[in-house]
C-alpha cells in the first residue's frame, strides 16, 4: 500500500513527537537516536549520522542499533501513512553489509501491506553511496482505540 502524497508542503513530520523522550526520536533523550523523519514518494525517509556510541566492534555499529533505526522508520511509516500508533508484534533483519560508523546513513520505510489492525511493513538502511547494508520486514498491530487515544493524549495530541 504506497503512502499518500502529501498535497501541500508539511512541516517537519510529527513534529510534537520529537517533544518527547523517545530513545529513536526524542529531543530530550541525550542518549538518544535523534531520528527526524520526512515523507518521500513511498512513505518516510532520514539520515544519520552514525556517532561512536553506536560501535558494536570496532567500526561497525552494532546491530541493535541498526534495528533500532529501522524499527522506528516503519513505526514512522505508519504514522505518515494516517494509522497513528501501532506496536511491533515481529521483526525479521537481513543484514547484507557490516553498517559502517564513519559516514551518513539513509533509512527508508514504507507499509506494504494493511489489513485491520496488522499492519506489514519494509525497511532499508544504505550507506552514502547507495549501497544496501540492512533490510527489514515487521508486522505490527495497531492499538485498540481506547489504549490508542490514552496514549494520544500522553503525547499532547488527545
Amino acid at each position: 500500500m504506497p503512502a499518500r502524497p502529501p498535497t501541500e508542503p508539511t512541516p517537519p513530520l510529527g513534529l510534537e513527537l520529537y517533544e518527547q523522550y523517545c530513545f529513536a526520536c526524542g529531543r530530550q533523550n541525550p542518549l538518544g537516536l535523534q531520528l527526524r523523519f520526512d515523507r518521500d514518494a513511498e512513505g518516510v525517509v532520514a539520515r544519520y549520522e552514525p556517532r561512536r556510541e553506536d560501535q558494536g566492534f570496532p567500526g561497525v555499529m552494532h546491530g541493535g542499533v541498526a534495528t533500532a533505526l529501522l524499527d522506528e522508520s516503519m513505526a514512522w511509516a505508519m504514522y505518515a501513512a494516517g494509522l497513528a500508533l501501532g506496536l511491533t508484534a515481529k521483526m525479521e533483519m537481513r543484514f547484507r553489509r557490516p553498517v559502517p560508523l564513519d559516514a551518513p546513513l539513509t533509512v527508508r520505510a514504507r507499509l506494504s501491506h494493511v489489513r485491520g489492525r496488522r499492519i506489514e511493513a519494509a525497511a532499508t538502511l544504505d550507506s552514502e553511496d547507495g549501497a544496501r547494508l540492512v533490510e527489514a520486514s515487521a508486522l505490527f498491530l495497531r492499538l485498540p482505540r481506547e489504549e490508542e487515544a490514552k496514549l494520544l493524549a500522553a503525547i499532547g495530541w488527545g
